[in-house]
């Protein structure tokens, strides 16, 4: 299995908003196990195709409770607050305080190609919701205000 290069803050991939995945074939499959090897590597409990270098609507997450392999994921709802410091790969030494929902449910198509919805609290939820705004161009540090995030650009 192939380790993938983890992309770093500031890196412009890191912002793009990613394609839609047409279907699942081989590729993609490869691409959601590549990613899940990698993360595992690194200690990770989620990662985005974005934070491998690849622009696609693609997301693997697990909190020891079995793999999550996602494309196209979209929350359908949100229930509840929670607050919780959140780290990433992409920005390494670095953690924020975000509020996020407790609950949440997200659609999408699984390894297979199946559609499927799943239902999410807790820790789950918020690696769900981390990587799906890494999708969108979204990272941990824009919840910092901008005070904190020219303190950030000035320890780098």
């Amino acid at each position: 299995m192939e380790l993938l290069d983890i992309k770093r803050y500031p890196e412009s991939i890191l912002r793009e908003k990613c394609a839609p995945v047409a279907e699942i074939t081989d590729k993609e499959r490869r691409l959601f196990e590549e990613m899940l090897f990698t993360m595992r590597h690194c200690a990770g409990i989620g990662l985005a195709a974005p934070q491998v270098g690849i622009a696609r609507n693609m997301i693997v997450a697990d909190i020891g409770k079995g793999a999550v392999q996602l494309a196209n994921p979209l929350i359908l709802w949100r229930k509840g607050g929670d607050h919780l410091e959140e780290g990433c790969l992409s920005i390494p030494g670095v953690s924020v305080n975000i509020e996020r929902s407790y609950e949440v449910a997200v659609s999408g198509l699984n390894e297979k190609g199946q559609a499927v919805e799943l239902k999410a609290k807790g820790l789950m939820a918020r690696v769900l919701q981390h990587e799906i705004d890494h999708l969108k161009g979204r990272l941990i540090v824009d919840y910092l205000s901008l005070f904190e995030r020219m303190k950030l650009k000035f320890r780098r």
